[in-house]
């Protein structure tokens, strides 16, 4: 490995373990119980513990359980991926287009 990808390596993993740290220290002094609850629940404890909460709308499908909850958001995560892939991937053949790179694929065929 070459001294600037040493350096890189060890950049990248020291601020990986700093973030990490801080989000402990920040942590030392909740209870047990509710240092790592998720936001979702926090925000909807806070909301609805308020007096003068109205909901603006209500939900127009609810999943009966909560596996279908936890499939449904799989599902919504590898579209995003699927997408965000493709866009990448488009992305960059348009690079190497632009550069001149000849085509590979091309070249593939022929050799078959």
């Amino acid at each position: 490995m070459s001294r600037k990808t040493t350096i890189t390596t060890l950049l990248i993993l020291s601020a990986i373990v700093g973030i990490f740290a801080v989000s402990l220290w920040l942590h030392r002094d909740t209870p047990e119980d509710s240092s790592f609850i998720g936001t979702d629940s926090a925000v909807t404890e806070a909301i609805e513990s308020a007096h003068d909460y109205e909901p603006w709308f209500s939900s127009v499908f609810t999943p009966g359980s909560g596996e279908i909850e936890s499939g449904l958001f799989a599902l919504q995560a590898a579209l995003g991926a699927g997408v965000f892939g493709f866009a990448i991937g488009a992305l960059w053949q348009r690079r190497r287009d632009v550069a001149g790179a000849p085509d590979l694929s091309a070249k593939a065929t022929t050799d078959d």
